[in-house]
């Protein structure tokens, strides 16, 4: 099962694991610290017994110590109980003895005491190093319960209860007896830890042995080898102090401290002039961060602990250290922009050499000289990221500490420098492979370098051949550093090398030309086998955890510079790195609160400085874009300005905690509700924000979501039923299309029009079922009905009836001499002389009072129509799941064969008598025009209604009325009164009697006589070149053109429409096919 689960991780991980590695999406990564499986006492052989003793206690106490750092590195070190502390406390006090004992029994002034080893030229600066680190770490902790008011203040409340606790103990469960033992606990644990004196109290102990062993403080051999060594390290130190090659000196810097203090503690002598040198450094390095946020200043630890020496010193020359980090702080702030720039070029330099160099094959011609170059880069990476690190961490903590505010440009030039910093980290981590396969060669390589200078030396020595018990112990660490060298570069073997090579440097072992490049050999190869722990450790950002003030200042920065959008990726694995620490918090119920509020508070940062304001903008830039037609503002880049905000789209989505920030999906989402919202509110800007929506996708490549808002399918329109119970209404208010069949609305009060078209009417019978549709036809029926009564009283008024009567006995008179056409002044006489009868208050004539009518029953037939093709939508849209429509199985017998239950044969009986009803529906349809024209023909065509008979003979005048110059209507009333003229006709079954008229003959004629006689005017006028004259004519022609085209399209609908009522046969020859029909 392992070797399964280890395949598919294999797999999973085949496509993604190659030479470039992604640090934000990985899910693992290597770790290349080399690890030792020996123990010190198999690593330390040589055939010197004593010297091995030596090598092996010091050895094991350096060990001891680094897991004491290691202790204090580790996240949950700083959540420990106050009791755990003090065993830690406990436990580096008692390693400090220990080692200040094993140091002076070997640098003993007792003439009496055996010598263990010659140490008059042995100088184990390796322990010193290491004791440097312990009191570092007590010197760290007191400044963090210095820096801790909360705790303070906490400790002091809980002694508060206790005293209450005191008074009535049985009250809080607790036995008095157990109450004075953990009185007595409180109080050692506050004396040790809480009232800042750790280091203090570590220094203080007692040295000297108290029956007799160890004699330390009286021992002046082991005094001046301490000041002796502590002057040597100085040196180093102070020489490499505030140098682009500095490493780890500040760290060493504070350990010296520390080691002065513990010297003076011991020996009670104190060298002025070394002490002074130490203040000195201040002025170079004024403050140095021991972790996160805690800054450590070094001239208030050595007058505080050391106040003797300080009394010797005048008061100005502590003033003037303390005046020069005001100084340097303005300096700093003054230079951050400058050094920020410069940094910029040297890591984007490094940056460049490192993806050269690794991506070069290596030479086997020249492999050294490639590894040498290979370290180099690598080394020259920590030391910009050290660099970088030092100084965003000593800048910011100075700012804090001082209480002194940083300015914008400050702020931004840091975030700049966090960057850089994060940038050379994901650059090792992006070529872990190549870097862990070059780690390996280069340790090798300085190995080999090493090995070469040491066996040189061991040669010397052995050629000398006065031996001594001194050349004896060099020769023997020598082949000890010899033999450890051999082997992996883990930590334990290189201290047992530097440990040796203490011993094997003395009697000018090494020629001055060797030690020194032996010496650099070893630190690179210290650094170099820590590489990826020391560049994790530099780059490092929790500390910005106290700093997040800067975030919304970093983020405005990065939106006004939208063009360098890709470096948020750095911030964010910045503020990633202060997750680990607060995954091991205890004050709270569960660290999970903790983290949920950090990243609440850096997502609504987020949110407000950059995300929202991002989409504010791009919103507004597509808005401003698609009403350019208003010009708002002016929006010339050449004087306003411009700002890509594209970048932030091509940025890959941001990793931070558990999710990914995809900043085009938070956008595009943004812009999708936006838009969707806004369309549903006014359905009318449907098309602005469609275009915006395109412009999205062209200037941004935002990939958006067309709305799909419900259109009428949805929510259906109006509904039939509501139709029907609302006829006379709807006939008024909306106007029938009859080539599109849809039905629009009149006029509205909002910005949009409603309709209703044949899918409406098919959902709506689904609704309902297709019973509403014989209810629907029959309520038009009734309808029609009064309407028609309407009709006929207009019709018989005698004022009508007798001009009608007339103009039909004109036109018989005059028909042979006008070729059979109906005159088109004859028409216009008749409006005029309806006009005179009378007017309504809004300027309608009785011949417009009935058009209207008339085309309200053309909508009501159009209403019909559209019920019908309605219907029949709505069956294909239910008989499309019957696979064959000529063979449909009959269920009910099929139920029965199987011998089902009654209830199946029920289903199946309905099922049968649905989908009869539906094909039959389908196959057919319902002839619902004939059936209406059927219903109303007999009354139309009797005798007693001969008055109806001259209808033919107003079509002219009433449809002219509508088409003539400042009363040109709408397709969409021509439709209702084409459809209404056509049905009355075959009604009244005129036909052939209006087609007598040749009315639209006539019409034609007219337009084109007045038209070319325009046209010849114009040439006329043209040569005259009277302009005014001119434009009259161009208008009087254009508006002729117009009045013809509209005739010539009130033709065709007519046309159109007497196709439903079978134009082509008078009502005889109908009766007569009847009549053969049934014969047949």
């Amino acid at each position: 099962e392992y070797t399964s689960q280890l395949k598919r991780i294999e797999d999973a991980l085949d496509d993604s694991v190659g030479d470039v590695w992604d640090f934000s999406l990985d899910p693992i990564a290597l770790k290349l610290l080399p690890y030792e499986q020996s123990s010190l006492l198999e690593l330390i052989k040589t055939e010197n017994k004593v010297l091995n003793k030596v090598i092996t206690v010091y050895a094991a106490l350096c060990c001891e110590i680094k897991k004491l750092k290691y202790e204090v590195n580790s996240a949950d070190f700083y959540y420990l109980t106050t009791c755990e502390l003090s065993c830690f406390v406990t436990r580096c006090f008692e390693v400090v003895v220990n080692v200040v004992h094993q140091l002076a029994v070997l640098y003993t002034s007792n003439k009496n005491a055996p010598k263990i080893i010659e140490t008059s030229g042995v100088h184990f600066q390796a322990i010193y190093e290491h004791l440097g680190e312990l009191l570092t770490i007590l010197i760290t902790l007191d400044e963090i319960i210095d820096n801790q008011a909360t705790l303070k203040d906490h400790w002091t409340m809980y002694k508060r209860l206790l005293k209450s606790v005191h008074h009535n103990p049985s009250k809080f469960g607790i036995q008095e007896d157990k109450l004075k033992p953990f009185e007595k606990l409180l109080l050692k644990l506050e004396c040790q830890l809480l009232d800042g004196m750790i280091f203090q109290a570590c220094i203080e102990q007692q040295f000297d042995s108290l029956n007799g062993g160890v004699s330390v403080s009286k021992n002046s051999t082991f005094a001046e080898e301490f000041a002796h060594t502590l002057r040597t390290a100085f040196a180093n130190v102070e020489a490499k102090l505030g140098e682009p090659s500095e490493i780890d000196q500040r760290d060493k810097y504070v350990g010296i401290c520390g080691l002065f203090v513990l010297h003076f503690q011991i020996f009670r002598t104190v060298d002025k002039k070394f002490y002074k040198s130490l203040l000195d450094v201040c002025k170079k390095v004024p403050a140095i961060t021991l972790i996160a946020n805690i800054i450590w200043f070094a001239d208030n630890f050595l007058i505080q602990k050391i106040p003797a020496a300080a009394k010797l010193l005048d008061k100005k020359s502590i003033h003037t250290v303390k005046t020069q980090r005001e100084n340097f702080l303005q300096q700093r702030a003054q230079s951050l922009t400058k050094d920020m720039q410069s940094y910029y070029v040297f890591v984007s330099s490094w940056m460049t050499k490192m993806e050269s160099i690794l991506s070069k094959e290596q030479r086997t011609t020249k492999f050294s000289e490639d590894l040498s170059n290979r370290c180099n880069v690598f080394i020259q990476g920590f030391l910009y990221a050290y660099s970088l690190s030092t100084i965003i961490k000593t800048t910011m903590n100075l700012y804090m500490s001082m209480q002194k505010p940083m300015t914008k440009t400050s702020v931004k030039a840091l975030c700049r420098l966090v960057e850089l910093l994060k940038a050379i980290e994901h650059m090792f981590y992006r070529r872990s492979m190549v870097v862990a396969d070059s780690v390996t060669h280069i340790t090798q390589h300085l190995q080999y370098q090493a090995l070469h200078s040491i066996s040189m030396a061991k040669k010397r020595v052995i050629s000398d051949k006065k031996y001594s018990e001194q050349r004896l112990d060099v020769l023997s660490a020598l082949v000890l550093a010899e033999n450890t060298l051999n082997g992996p570069s883990t930590k334990q073997r290189r201290l047992i090398v530097s440990l040796a090579l203490s011993v094997g440097t003395q009697m000018k072992t090494f020629k001055d030309e060797e030690l020194i490049p032996l010496q650099l050999v070893l630190k690179k190869l210290d650094l170099i086998s820590e590489l990826t722990e020391r560049v994790r450790a530099q780059c490092d950002c929790c500390f910005l955890y106290w700093h997040r003030a800067v975030f919304p200042i970093y983020l405005d920065d990065v939106y006004e510079n939208a063009v360098d959008s890709a470096r948020l990726h750095y911030m964010f694995s910045a503020l990633r790195d202060c997750v680990p620490a607060m995954m091991h918090a205890r004050h709270l119920e569960s660290y999970e609160v903790l983290l949920e509020c950090y990243d609440k508070e850096i997502m609504e940062v987020l949110n407000e400085y950059l995300l929202d304001k991002l989409c504010k903008e791009i919103e507004k830039d597509l808005r401003l874009s698609v009403h350019t037609h208003l010009k708002l503002d002016d929006r010339n880049p050449f004087r306003v300005g411009m700002k890509d905000l594209a970048h932030f789209f091509c940025l890959n989505p941001i990793r931070f905690f558990n999710r990914f920030i995809d900043i085009k999906a938070y956008v595009t989402h943004y812009l999708d509700k936006t838009f969707y919202n806004l369309t549903t509110v006014a359905l009318h800007d449907w098309a602005t924000y469609s275009e915006m929506r395109n412009l999205a996708t062209q200037r941004y490549g935002l990939s958006m979501t067309e709305a799909h808002l419900p259109s009428q399918t949805l929510e259906q329109g109006l509904d039939v039923l509501e139709i029907m119970r609302n006829i006379h209404v709807f006939v008024s208010r909306y106007l029938y299309n009859l080539n599109n069949q849809i039905f629009t609305e009149r006029t509205s009060n909002n910005k949009h029009l409603n309709t209703i078209n044949i899918r409406h009417i098919a959902n709506s019978i689904r609704t309902h079922g297709t019973g509403i549709m014989n209810t629907t036809v029959n309520f038009t029926y009734q309808f029609l009905r009064k309407k028609f009564y309407i009709f006929s009283q207009f019709m018989y008024d005698e004022h009508i009836k007798s001009r009608l009567i007339k103009d039909i006995r004109f036109f018989r008179e005059v028909k042979d001499q006008n070729d059979h056409k109906y005159p088109f002044e004859r028409a216009d006489k008749f409006n005029h002389g309806i006009r005179k009868l009378g007017i309504t208050p809004d300027g309608q004539s009785y011949l417009d009072q009935f058009r209207q009518l008339i085309s309200q029953i053309g909508n009501a037939m159009g209403y019909v129509r559209m019920i019908r093709s309605g219907g029949l939508h709505c069956c294909s849209s239910a008989i499309r799941f019957v696979p064959d429509l000529e063979d449909i199985v009959n269920f009910e017998e099929l139920v029965k064969e199987e011998g089902l239950s009654e209830e199946t044969q029920k289903a199946a009986r309905q099922l049968d008598s649905v989908l009869s009803d539906l094909t039959r529906n389908f196959a057919e349809g319902t002839e619902y025009f004939k059936m209406l024209v059927d219903v109303f023909a007999p009354e139309f065509r009797s005798p007693k209604n001969m008055h109806l008979r001259n209808f033919y003979i107003i079509v002219p005048p009433l449809v002219s009325a509508c088409i003539t110059p400042g009363h040109l209507q709408k397709g969409l009333v021509r439709s209702g009164l084409c459809l209404s003229v056509a049905y009355i006709l075959k009604l009244l079954d005129q036909y052939q009697e209006f087609d007598s008229l040749h009315w639209f003959q006539s019409v034609r004629e007219k337009y084109v006589k007045e038209i070319r006689g325009v046209t010849k005017q114009q040439n006329v006028q043209s040569t005259n070149q009277d302009e005014k004259l001119l434009q009259t004519m161009n208008l009087t022609h254009k508006r002729l053109e117009v009045c013809l085209q509209e005739f010539e399209l009130l033709y065709f609908s007519l046309s159109s429409a007497r196709i439903f009522f079978r134009a082509d046969k008078t009502a005889a020859e109908e009766s007569q096919e009847k009549k053969e029909k049934e014969g047949e």
